[in-house]
C-alpha cells in the first residue's frame, strides 16, 4: 500500500486516477483548491486544499507521502512549468522526497517527422498555451537531475477521451503508440490505470513514457 497524494483530484485525469488508486487499496489525498466541490470522490479519500504550485503545500504534504501525482489543468500557460518546478525544488532537500509522477499532454510527443505535434501549423490555437505549458514542464523536469525522482505520462495526442476501463494498454517513450490501423487512442480510465501500474512497478524513473492501446 502506498500514500499517494494526488494534485488535481477533481479534474478528469486526477479524479479517475484517485479512484483507481483507492480501488487498489491505497491511501490517498486529494489536494484540490476547493474541497467543497469534489464531494463525487470515494469515501476513503481524504481531500485538503492544496497546490501544486505552492512550496508551503508541498511542504506539508510530502511527509509520509509515497508519489505526489500532478493532474492539474485550466490555467495560464505558466501554470505547469511552475508546478514542476516548485515539487522539484521543494521536495530535493527532504531526506525522503516522494516520487512525482506528472500527467503531461500528448501533444509534446513527436510525429514521424521528429517535431511535436503542438507544432504542426494545424494545432488548435485554442490549445497551445496548456501545450507549450506542458512542454516547458517536461524541459524542466529533464533538466532536473538530481535529488527528486520523476515520471512525465503523456496521453495520445488526439483520441483521448473518458471512456471504458479496459485495464490494457501498450507504453512508449516519445512517439505515440499506435494500433494496426495506426491510430493512437486511449480512455481516461486506462490512463489512470497506466499511473497506479506506475507508481506500483516503476519503470519510467525520471523520464517520458506514453500509453496507448
Amino acid at each position: 500500500m502506498s500514500d499517494i497524494v494526488v494534485f488535481g483530484a477533481g479534474g478528469t485525469a486526477g479524479s479517475r486516477i484517485t479512484v483507481e488508486a483507492v480501488n487498489r487499496g491505497h491511501r490517498v489525498t486529494a489536494a484540490v483548491r476547493r474541497p467543497e466541490a469534489v464531494g463525487y470522490l470515494p469515501a476513503a479519500v481524504r481531500v485538503v486544499t492544496g497546490d501544486a504550485t505552492s512550496a508551503r503545500s508541498a511542504r506539508e504534504l510530502a511527509p509520509g507521502t509515497d508519489a505526489m501525482v500532478v493532474a492539474i489543468g485550466g490555467g495560464e500557460r505558466a501554470l505547469w512549468r511552475d508546478a514542476a518546478e516548485n515539487l522539484i525544488t521543494v521536495l530535493r532537500d527532504l531526506p525522503a522526497p516522494p516520487r512525482v509522477i506528472h500527467v503531461g499532454g500528448g501533444s509534446t510527443l513527436l510525429t514521424p517527422r521528429g517535431t511535436p505535434f503542438l507544432e504542426e501549423p494545424d494545432f488548435p490555437e485554442e490549445y497551445r498555451d496548456s501545450a507549450l505549458g506542458q512542454a516547458d514542464a517536461l524541459a524542466w523536469y529533464r533538466s532536473a537531475t538530481a535529488g527528486v525522482t520523476w515520471t512525465y505520462v503523456s496521453p495520445p495526442p488526439l483520441e483521448f477521451r473518458p471512456g471504458e476501463r479496459t485495464g490494457r494498454y501498450r507504453t512508449g517513450t516519445d512517439e505515440p503508440v499506435t494500433d494496426e490501423r495506426g491510430r493512437a487512442a486511449l480512455s481516461y480510465e486506462d490512463l489512470a490505470v497506466a499511473v497506479v501500474d506506475e507508481i506500483e512497478n516503476p519503470r519510467f524513473e525520471n523520464m517520458r513514457f506514453t500509453v496507448g492501446y
